[in-house]
């Protein structure tokens, strides 16, 4: 029996030795701005070892060429925003400031800026934080920015704490095609959209600011892309204000339709709860709960396991003031739904567009638009089949039609 225990301990001391030796032999590697911080920063992200921490300094590290890290378990940390400023104003080659294909990683307290393409893009990575990052193109919005600041897809347990995006020419925060979500205390400004959530499951977007871009927060569904079927999203305590800056999305993005002035749009998803959030001072709408229709309006998907229609939306004790006074005409959903609606926009906008058996007969009950908010906002729900025979009484404003019963959404929780 003692030879027994005697053995077991010996077992416990070797494996209390193993994985204590990860912090023993981790490394705090310091690396201050120079003339060739590049060659010092990308060699550090390297050589880097499981468990390090590439530690920068304050100061501005000019960089000509892409950052890449493929290393598991590592920590990236500044200063602060403000003070460490990765400055990427003279980059010649790269499609990203910063890309990282790795797991585990956490990204603190430094700024990005002027990035040729996208300034942060992760891919494929379970565990990814970005804490306290800003990330900006300097000039303002203008369409040769860079498409998106915080960029993570194909990932899972992705973390967006205290963040900020400014100037981005799609999206300043977007999570795509991903899994496990939180992105919370943000703020995005001056981007085509402030924050999206495109092709994802299970997400919570909470206590952020989305205002001055094009559209406020987006939560999209597009065919075409290896994870389809976007779900399980929660939008709530969110202040979502002025987001009227015109559109300067490049030509062909999809992005480059959203009309100036639009609080959230959810395209496409099912299972969505929208509530508890402040919308303020959208010249066009505060939300939009549309389809996804191709160029040629045919509904012929190639992609056969795409479905285009929202499903189980929820919206409701959400305060939305000041919608529609200055509607964004150039783009279809305003200019269609200004004309319907005889200029009297809503707050609330469904377009009402399902497969067409449902359209007759409606949808199944466990599928239907839920809305629930005071009286004193304004709805309208498109009816498509009037539209198109161009029949009178297109829109139903009737908030009695569409007051089901809430069914909460569950909390994210990241592993």
């Amino acid at each position: 029996m003692v030879r027994y225990l005697k053995k077991q301990l010996g077992f416990l001391v070797i494996i209390c030795c193993i994985v204590s030796s990860f912090n023993i032999f981790s490394e705090v590697i310091i690396i201050p701005p120079s003339e060739n911080s590049q060659d010092r920063l990308q060699e550090a992200l390297i050589l880097a070892n499981p468990g390090d921490t590439i530690q920068l300094t304050s100061g501005v590290y000019n960089l000509e060429d892409s950052l890449s890290l493929d290393v598991d378990n590592i920590i990236i940390n500044g200063d602060g925003h403000e003070y460490t400023i990765l400055n990427f104003s003279n980059q010649m080659s790269g499609a990203q400031g910063l890309m990282v294909t790795s797991d585990n990683v956490t990204l603190k307290d430094f700024a990005v800026l002027d990035a040729k393409g996208d300034a942060i893009k992760v891919k494929g990575s379970d565990g990814i934080s970005f804490i306290n990052i800003r990330t900006e193109w300097s000039g303002g919005p203008k369409s040769t920015n860079g498409a998106y600041g915080l960029y993570p897809v194909e990932s899972k347990n992705v973390l967006i704490d205290g963040c900020i995006a400014i100037g981005a020419s799609d999206a300043g925060i977007y999570v795509g095609q991903s899994e496990n979500i939180i992105v919370r205390n943000s703020i995005a400004k001056f981007n085509v959209a402030g924050i999206e959530i495109e092709n994802s499951y299970y997400a919570d977007v909470y206590s952020n600011t989305a205002e001055d871009n094009t559209g406020g927060i987006l939560v999209f569904d597009l065919p075409g892309l290896p994870q389809q079927g976007g779900h399980d999203v929660r939008v709530f305590d969110n202040l979502i204000q002025s987001n009227n800056t015109d559109n300067f999305a490049p030509e062909g993005n999809i992005v480059g339709e959203v009309p100036r002035g639009t609080g959230i749009i959810i395209m496409a998803n099912s299972d969505i709860e929208i509530f508890d959030n402040q919308i303020q001072n959208h010249e066009t709408l505060g939300i939009a709960v549309v389809s996804y229709i191709n160029d040629d309006d045919s509904g012929d998907y190639t992609d056969s396991g795409y479905y285009p229609h929202p499903r189980s939306v929820q919206i409701h004790d959400n305060s939305i003031s000041g919608s529609g006074d200055n509607p964004d005409l150039d783009k279809e959903i305003a200019s269609i739904l200004f004309e319907i609606s005889d200029g009297e926009m809503p707050d609330i906008f469904w377009d009402g567009v399902l497969p067409f058996r449902q359209m007759l007969l409606g949808q199944p009950d466990e599928d239907k638009l839920v809305l629930k908010d005071n009286g004193d906002i304004k709805i309208a729900v498109m009816n498509p089949i009037r539209y198109m025979l161009s029949l009178p009484n297109q829109l139903n404003r009737d908030h009695s039609d569409y007051e089901g019963k809430i069914e909460p959404l569950s909390p994210v929780v990241i592993d």
